[in-house]
């Protein structure tokens, strides 16, 4: 749309909506002359499914009016999250750790984190298995240990935290880690999860990602 009517049309209507191809931006839209809320998802990944788990995140919130940046930080660099109304930090978890460049992540903007709006996620393969078996116990020891301890760690105040599943990928694992937990395959298939091709397991429910993203988008 040339940018002469949509003037003519905020002049006469008080309501202006602009695409991103019109003035350049990314995902933006001005509504009521109010220029969208950014967010930035920065993540780390080990095997990729916290890419994809970011991938749909940004999606609904897209959706939702909001102007978002997707960023693996293990590939990708940010300079500066100022600009940024949310920040959510996802993470693979193995062996009960984060990834280096999402911890790094953290540890780079603790003082800027410390005073924004930030929201947290993981991906964890056992998380399914945990819920499958009613171990709440042990739900919650992971969500003090991955989540909560890593918010205080870094001084962070979420307006929100969540585990979600995570990928099973056999095939990507180191020989020792692929034989060590090579006998939990039984198990994933019991819980429900079928490979969806030889060696992987994807243990995600996508629906409790998508509402998540909407309960944050709400949040702003």
């Amino acid at each position: 749309m040339p940018l002469v009517p949509v003037l003519a049309q905020y002049l006469s209507t008080g309501t202006i909506v602009v695409q991103a191809t019109t003035i350049g931006y990314n995902s933006c839209k001005l509504k009521e002359g109010k220029m969208s809320k950014k967010v930035l998802i920065a993540y780390g990944t080990r095997y990729g499914a916290t890419a994809s788990t970011s991938d749909e995140i940004a999606k609904v919130l897209r959706n939702e009016g909001l102007d978002v940046r997707v960023v693996n930080v293990g590939k990708g660099k940010v300079k500066a999250i100022a600009e940024y109304d949310l920040v959510i930090i996802g993470s693979g978890m193995q062996m009960a750790k984060w990834t280096g460049a999402a911890e790094s992540f953290l540890g780079k903007f603790q003082k800027e984190l410390a005073s924004k709006k930030v929201a947290l996620f993981v991906s964890s393969g056992a998380q399914a298995l945990l819920e499958y078996d009613k171990k709440t116990d042990e739900i919650e020891k992971a969500r003090k240990q991955y989540l909560e301890d890593k918010a205080a760690k870094y001084n962070l105040h979420p307006v929100s935290m969540v585990i979600f599943g995570g990928v099973w990928d056999y095939n990507q694992m180191f020989f020792l880690l692929r034989k060590t937990l090579g006998s939990f395959k039984p198990k994933i298939e019991e819980a429900g999860f079928k490979e969806i091709k030889p060696g992987l397991y994807d243990t995600r429910n996508w629906d409790n990602i998508r509402a998540w993203a909407k309960e944050i988008a709400a949040k702003l």
